[in-house]
């Protein structure tokens, strides 16, 4: 009956995710509903009341709506713009030249927004006519771009980041500073990529229209003391034990806030968007959360966790033969539904069996975030792609296709970091507070 109640609770957990049209998070909490109906005898209302209660009070889930609401005020500025002016005379010389604008814009943009799509459009709205203008091609440019923006997820703050943290009950703060060396390495061999093929085809980029001295390189930095001076204050922050995650979020709120006045573009207009753009995400987010806790509740009952690790313990795989599994899986369920989502419904239920492996959860949180990546660049559903689109217009398969490159330098960052972990681990490692 065990096995039975599993397989009919699989089925009925992908007919609602993938084929019912519903909400995710309401298809989640229907499934745990429909779980303990049928298979357990647990009172249903004061689990689900309990359960959803406990994991929507958690002070640690603070640090998400905070971190987003910064990341809607930031777009609403003139940061990227800056950025862009700030970047740009500094690699007229690098074999690549100004393509490198968009990866570092995207890599500094990422570290005080937190969201992938929100750092894709955010730079691309800038780069993309500018650099078009200038005569890059284009194929690189939305290549470029793509890779880059996921960089969103992957360099703290990070909201993917935050929700697998209270999702698998770990530091966020750690998973923060765990982030930040994977993160550069990435965006580092995205421009060493660019550099390459700029070698090899040399014709494919414009020649030199603007000249720039040292010292108006010395004079564009000043565009990006602001973006920097709030990223130090919070990773810094974390990293020196002086602040919790959360109280990160408030440093970052602030600090948008007044980098929003010092460039004129704070007032009530801007103010009450961000704030309510930031209530609706989270809202959103909130709701898959409360629904995965429910789930989670409703699947321990039942026992699917269990089943499944005694399945995956059954195989007698070796963690690292685990990790090449689910690298596997995570890329292919990423093609059908959105990061957030992979991680809330998954966690839960392969927790036990990563947990059981030995596999370090700080380690596997990063690992897991550059998979998510990858599903951002992956067709049908990857939401890059699909940023790039409102932006270019071009079709969903000519983008995914420019993306490719990212794609294949994504997984060979995830074998890097699965033969060297202390890349990720390193600086956690060694945090203070």
């Amino acid at each position: 009956m065990s096995e039975v109640a599993v397989s009919i609770y699989l089925i009925v957990m992908l007919i609602f995710w993938l084929a019912s049209g519903l909400w995710i998070g309401l298809a989640l909490a229907l499934v745990g509903y429909l779980g303990m109906l049928f298979f357990t005898g647990r009172p249903i209302g004061d689990s689900m009341v309990m359960t959803i209660w406990g994991s929507m009070s958690s002070w640690t889930l603070t640090a998400l709506p905070m971190f987003i609401w910064m990341g809607e005020i930031l777009f609403r500025t003139r940061l990227s713009e800056d950025i862009f002016k700030g970047v740009a005379p500094w690699v007229e010389k690098i074999p690549g030249k100004l393509l490198h604008v968009n990866i570092i814009a995207c890599t500094i943009f990422a570290a005080v927004s937190g969201s992938s799509a929100a750092t894709t459009a955010t730079i691309g709205k800038i780069t993309i006519p500018e650099l078009m203008k200038r005569g890059y091609p284009e194929e690189k440019i939305i290549g470029t771009l793509a890779g880059a923006g996921t960089l969103g997820f992957l360099i703290p703050p990070s909201i993917i980041m935050i929700v697998y943290g209270v999702s698998a009950n770990v530091s966020i703060a750690k998973l923060f500073v765990a982030g930040v060396i994977p993160g550069i390495s990435l965006a580092l061999m995205f421009m060493i990529y660019i550099a390459l093929w700029s070698i090899f085809y040399k014709n494919g980029l414009p020649e030199d229209r603007q000249k720039y001295s040292f010292g108006d390189k010395i004079k564009s930095t000043k565009n990006l003391i602001l973006p920097i001076l709030l990223i130090v204050a919070v990773l810094g922050s974390i990293y020196t034990g002086v602040a919790t995650a959360t109280e990160a979020a408030g440093i970052g709120v602030l600090g948008s806030l007044v980098i929003a006045f010092m460039q004129g573009t704070l007032n009530w207009k801007t103010f009450s968007e961000s704030l309510l753009s930031a209530t609706r995400l989270y809202a959103m987010i909130a709701l898959i959360l409360a629904g995965s806790s429910f789930l989670s509740l409703s699947m321990g009952f039942i026992g699917l966790p269990r089943h499944i690790a005694e399945v995956i313990s059954s195989l007698n795989l070796s963690p690292q033969g685990l990790i090449v599994v689910l690298t596997v899986f995570y890329i292919i369920l990423g093609m059908f539904i959105d990061g957030i989502s992979m991680v809330v419904l998954t966690i839960s239920v392969l927790l036990p069996s990563i947990t059981q492996a030995g596999i370090d959860l700080i380690w596997f949180g990063v690992f897991l975030v550059i998979v998510v990546e990858l599903a951002q660049i992956t067709p049908p559903v990857g939401f890059n792609l699909f940023v790039i689109q409102g932006l270019t217009g071009k079709d969903l398969g000519y983008i995914a296709k420019q993306s490719l490159p990212a794609f294949i330098i994504m997984c060979f960052l995830v074998l890097i970091i699965f033969v060297y972990p202390d890349i990720v681990l390193y600086l956690p490692n060694k945090m203070r507070g």
